[in-house]
């Protein structure tokens, strides 16, 4: 999956437990374990922003993109 959630990252450098992050956050522990692991097909801007505010971090610290290994491999479809 090119999009790479680093809560775990996050949530070590704030010294916060997982159980403690979703109760301050207002979802499940299930369901942040399911962001986390990354899982989740979509994640709502409203998560996003209560992520963010409670581990006092910017969206990019949580989440960052990697190209996938086949499309390492090829060009994109430009035309040369």
């Amino acid at each position: 999956m090119p999009i790479i959630v680093d809560i775990d990252v996050m949530l070590a450098r704030r010294k916060m437990p997982v159980g403690v992050l979703a109760e301050k956050i207002g979802i499940t522990p299930a369901n942040l374990a399911v962001l986390k692991n990354g899982r989740a097909k979509a994640v709502r801007f409203t998560t996003l922003e209560a992520i963010c505010e409670v581990l006092d971090c910017q969206p990019g610290d949580v989440l960052r993109w990697e190209p996938s290994p086949d499309l390492a491999d090829n060009d994109g479809g430009a035309v040369s």
